[in-house]
């Protein structure tokens, strides 16, 4: 499969999985690249995301060297490294086929966790939510590295559990602590859950962006195409400089959301 993947990521997805390989012998299932290494293509600050499935729960003797070692194949945001930050979820299969909800995550590993991971903190298999759309996004585009297709490995996920996700999702945004310093991905996330909540449908960061542009009001369209030039590496960060605007952004586009999935969804314009 390498053939259909960027080629500047093949070194570290090469060292990412043999890292996964040797800590997961025996249980590992599956390994899928996911996300704009596949959709739309990378930009200045997209992770590489990998779904990983395992036959049964990891042990601690496991889960903390495992995640040890992905700090070394992990590049931090901005750092100017080889490596692109990694973004790696785990689940076991029997947990999420037959379908049910909200999915169990066995475990999780991203850049915002290495200053707890450096301590030794390694968070438990928790239910989460997000799965929903993970694994709706996986069934639609990835790249399998090892193990069956994504469509063939894992159930289609009920319309009514992905619309609960994103109703689950919006709702961990509510004040300004919620989205400090991660300010551009909350905008451009709340587009895409937008924009999925009206069309059933996951699209990448820019192109949700777009698509909600065209249909935002004036006075909350600076917001989300500051977020999106930023994304798109064509203007600096600022979102945390405007803090007024970038609430009543998150207000409006949160009961926006809630009214589309509280109504059914609407036709694709």
């Amino acid at each position: 499969m390498t053939a259909s993947l960027p080629p500047e990521i093949i070194p570290q997805l090469a060292q990412a999985r043999a890292v996964l390989e040797r800590h997961l012998a025996g249980t590992l299932q599956a390994i899928h690249l996911f996300g704009s290494a596949v959709d739309g293509g990378l930009k200045p600050h997209s992770d590489i995301d990998l779904m990983v499935t395992v036959e049964a729960p990891l042990a601690a003797q496991v889960r903390h060297p495992l995640m040890t070692d992905l700090l070394s194949v992990s590049g931090s945001p901005g750092a100017g490294g080889p490596w692109r930050p990694l973004e790696v979820t785990a689940v076991v299969r029997d947990e999420v086929v037959p379908w049910r909800y909200p999915p169990l995550r066995e475990l999780q590993f991203g850049e915002w966790l290495r200053e707890e991971l450096q301590a030794g903190i390694v968070e438990p298999a928790m239910p989460d939510h997000d799965l929903a759309i993970l694994l709706t996004k996986l069934r639609q585009h990835s790249v399998c590295l090892l193990g069956p297709p994504a469509d063939e490995l894992f159930d289609p996920v009920p319309r009514a559990d992905f619309s609960q996700s994103l109703l689950d999702t919006v709702a961990q945004w509510n004040n300004a602590p919620d989205w400090q310093g991660d300010e551009r991905n909350v905008v451009l996330a709340l587009a895409r859950i937008w924009f999925s909540a009206c069309t059933g449908q996951i699209a990448p960061k820019d192109a949700a962006a777009a698509w909600a542009l065209e249909r935002l009001p004036g006075e909350h369209r600076p917001v989300l195409a500051s977020a999106h030039a930023a994304y798109l590496g064509h203007a600096p960060d600022n979102l945390a400089d405007r803090p007024t605007q970038l609430a009543a952004f998150v207000r409006y586009t949160k009961a926006l959301i809630e009214g589309v999935v509280c109504a059914g969804p609407a036709p694709a314009r």
